[in-house]
């Protein structure tokens, strides 16, 4: 009995000693889930946190790379942004050409104003200030309503399908896109330089590695007032084979335009601008009632660390009802573009650029436009080279300077020889 006794007090001992033992093991694995949790919340914590600091400054690299002022809060979020580019220059060209004693202009001036609407609509307003072409007075530029992703609305591909529905650039060759101050490496822009702004509709969007555009515009000068029921059709599609190379090729028709008179009003001018001019009839408005033209243009972009290569060729036919002369044409141009950095602010730029008129056609180029267009007689050739460098003092001002050799010959015989341009010019955006 003693002995069992002694053998029960034995097994009681070890029971206790596995149960306290249980209990700080219970203990322990209680406090090591406590710091388990207090290690996750302060691991969360600092994810949120890092999300926190690196939404401010996605915020900050956005906000410096697109300066912009938040005029007023429409509804939550949303708020109205402005923005604008100009550029201040200096402009000299021949004696024959558009600055022939030299001058100081601003250049470009542009406001800019953007603001949503509803989730993927966008409000997009141009206001043009002074520009190159007109330094007159003030004039609207772009100004439409941008419906993006209707395709991914409609149940569709993602951004397959977008509208613009107002006043908007003719979605015709590459050039237009780089038109600005800032875009554009040199002062003067090509030849050719297609571009027009015309109130209208266009559908964009992009699947994989290619590009379209499709547009719909009235295709005469005046804003206001359409005067055919012929509608101008420009579209372009473009292709990206690889990251560092992009093609395109882009087809446009201005439609029936109306010769304007003292009697009948009419479009006068296209709203495409070529050649530093418009298309415009050829006929006496007497015999004369309206006048169109069609173009094809493709271009194609090489592009490198340090700088890119560019090259575009077009087609233009034009022709005119005139019933005392057959006035039709065919107009070939195109141009090469380089631009190269030397260093991370400086760079070089050069472009040769030319127009074959057989027959001849009002080619304003660096002349006198007054001149070209409706005195002298009609172009025949032109040709221009431009060289030039730049300094950027930072992404939104940019220091430039050019010198533009130019050259062509008239219907006549007579040469083109005192238009040669040189320039100097700070652009800025703000």
């Amino acid at each position: 009995m003693t002995r069992l006794a002694r053998a029960d007090d034995s097994i009681d001992a070890r029971l206790r000693a596995l149960a306290e033992e249980n209990a700080g093991l219970q203990r322990q694995l209680r406090a090591q889930q406590a710091s388990l949790e207090s290690l996750a919340a302060q691991l969360a914590e600092l994810r949120t946190g890092g999300a926190r600091q690196e939404q401010a400054l996605r915020e900050l690299r956005a906000a410096a790379a697109e300066p912009a002022v938040a005029l007023a809060p429409a509804r939550g979020d949303r708020e109205v942004r402005l923005s604008g580019e100009v550029g201040l220059a200096f402009l000299k060209t021949g004696r024959a050409g558009a600055f022939p004693k030299a001058q100081f202009r601003v250049d470009d001036a542009k406001i800019f104003v953007e603001a949503p609407v509803i989730k993927d609509t966008y409000f997009f307003g141009e206001i043009d200030l002074v520009t190159r072409e007109d330094a007159t007075a003030f004039a609207l530029g772009e100004l439409y309503v941008d419906f993006e992703n209707v395709s991914g609305r409609l149940g569709g591909a993602p951004r397959a399908i977008n509208v613009r529905a107002g006043q908007i650039n003719a979605p015709f060759g590459e050039e237009y896109l780089a038109r600005g101050p800032l875009a554009n490496p040199l002062i003067s822009h090509s030849l050719a330089d297609p571009w027009g702004i015309d109130p209208g509709i266009e559908a964009y969007g992009s699947m994989g590695a290619w590009s379209y555009v499709l547009g719909v515009q009235n295709g005469g000068i005046n804003p206001l007032q359409d005067f055919t029921a012929d509608k101008s059709v420009a579209a372009r599609l473009g292709w990206e084979p690889q990251p560092w190379l992009h093609l395109s090729a882009s087809g446009m028709r201005t439609g029936d335009l109306r010769v304007n008179t003292a009697t009948v009003p009419g479009d006068g001018f296209s709203s495409l601008w070529f050649g530093n001019g418009f298309f415009r009839a050829l006929g006496s408005d007497k015999t004369t009632t309206t006048f169109w033209a069609s173009l094809a243009q493709a271009d194609a972009m090489a592009r490198w660390k340090t700088g890119r290569f560019g090259v575009s060729a077009g087609l233009a036919r034009f022709d005119d009802n005139d019933r005392a002369a057959d006035n039709a044409r065919t107009l070939r141009y195109g141009a090469i573009e380089l631009v190269q950095s030397f260093t991370l602010e400086i760079f070089g730029a050069a472009r040769y650029s030319w127009i074959n008129a057989p027959g001849g056609y009002p080619l304003v180029g660096w002349g006198n436009f007054g001149r070209y267009v409706f005195a002298s007689a009609p172009t025949t050739q032109l040709r221009r080279f431009s060289l030039g460098f730049g300094y950027r003092l930072g992404p939104p001002l940019v220091l430039k300077v050019e010198y533009t050799w130019e050259s062509g010959r008239l219907t006549t015989g007579a040469r083109r020889d005192a238009e040669d341009f040189f320039g100097a010019e700070a652009a800025m955006k703000f």
